[in-house]
């Protein structure tokens, strides 16, 4: 059986009218190293527990004038983390469920048997540490998540302020950006200008006009900006992230969104950036979109951004083939991506995607 520590000894309140009752329970608890206190009444029970702190309360189910449940309910709403036994002189289910539904956390029959007892402490001191516990990491959380808040909120107003400040944009500002975007992310280095490179061929294939491309082009170099707003420890987690750091992760195309919404000149690229994780079955985010829904920039988008992940070494693995890719996207044509997109993927030579690579 397990004792506490020498050091930091649990303090146990037993409340029962026999003195016998509580010179056993005194006995037993005080020789497993508890430190223990008894009463004989409700009253006399609350005003130890305003002036001294206990981990447990064992209390008798009848009491003088009030019963164990009213001590119970005072107790639980004062001091929440002491946790509850009730003692009763009959095994009677009533009483039990009748405690366990006030909060205690288990019942002790009479006559008390030590070891039951012991068994019984044990178990409510474990339970209550596990709660507390719980709580602990309940409140860290909490704590990082309204961190997690006020710093995105804070590098999202400080971006959007240099972008405001800007008032427009020129072909070195964007390389700028989305060189930024790539280190900051740790992106194989030219990632944003690869993948630029081949949406602007795919574009060019399926017949944008000069200002189309213009407008597809800033959209491809900003598609990521939104990541400017995503704490480094998820951005560049190494192993698989948590549920809540995915959506942390998958708010960066709204965070996108809203920052070059306030720069009426980069308000062209928000189809790329807010789009550009849709999917053309509707599986992708943030909205579900499917097929023409999806902006036709995102479309395109969407396989030159696959086109450049596959054929790139990664940390985790090496480039695939151009062959291997090439059978990937067609094998996805009508389902992650349009098939329109894919077939002007597919009319251009790979030797020419070779050469975009190499810029």
């Amino acid at each position: 059986m397990a004792s506490p520590s020498p050091c930091s000894p649990v303090r146990i309140l037993v409340v029962d009218d026999e003195p016998q009752i509580c010179d056993l329970l005194y006995a037993i608890l005080t020789r497993h190293g508890y430190a223990c206190r008894s009463c004989g009444s409700v009253e006399a029970a609350c005003a130890l527990l305003g002036t001294e702190p206990f981990d447990l309360v064992i209390t008798d189910y009848q009491l003088p004038g009030r019963s164990g449940l009213d001590l119970l309910a005072v107790a639980r709403a004062k001091y929440p983390d002491i946790a509850f036994l009730m003692a009763t002189g009959a095994d009677n289910a009533r009483t039990a469920v009748d405690a366990l539904h006030a909060g205690a956390l288990d019942y002790l029959v009479k006559p008390l048997r030590p070891a039951h007892v012991l068994r019984a402490v044990e178990a409510a001191l474990t339970s209550k540490a596990a709660h507390a516990e719980q709580q602990r990491q309940q409140r860290e959380a909490e704590r990082a998540h309204r961190e997690l808040e006020r710093m995105l909120a804070l590098r999202t107003q400080e971006l959007g302020g240099a972008l405001e400040r800007a008032r427009g944009y020129t072909a070195e500002t964007l390389q700028f950006i989305a060189a930024t975007l790539d280190a900051r992310a740790q992106e194989v280095a030219g990632h944003s200008m690869r993948v630029c490179r081949y949406t602007l061929e795919l574009a060019h294939h399926l017949g944008y006009s000069s200002a189309a491309l213009a407008r597809i082009e800033c959209g491809a170099q900003l598609h990521d900006i939104g990541k400017l707003g995503i704490p480094d420890a998820i951005l560049n987690k190494p192993g698989t992230l948590t549920p809540e750091e995915t959506a942390i992760m998958r708010g960066h195309v709204k965070i996108g969104g809203e920052l070059v919404s306030r720069v009426p000149s980069l308000r062209p690229a928000m189809e790329v950036i807010v789009a550009h994780h849709e999917s053309y079955d509707g599986a992708g985010y943030p909205h579900g979109l499917a097929g023409d829904a999806i902006p036709m920039d995102a479309r395109v988008f969407a396989v030159a951004d696959t086109l450049d992940a596959m054929t790139s070494n990664r940390p985790y693995r090496r480039a695939q083939s151009w062959e291997a890719a090439a059978a990937e996207i067609t094998r996805l044509s009508g389902r992650q991506f349009d098939p329109r997109a894919v077939q002007a993927f597919l009319a251009v030579p790979l030797e020419r995607w070779r050469a975009l690579q190499q810029g």
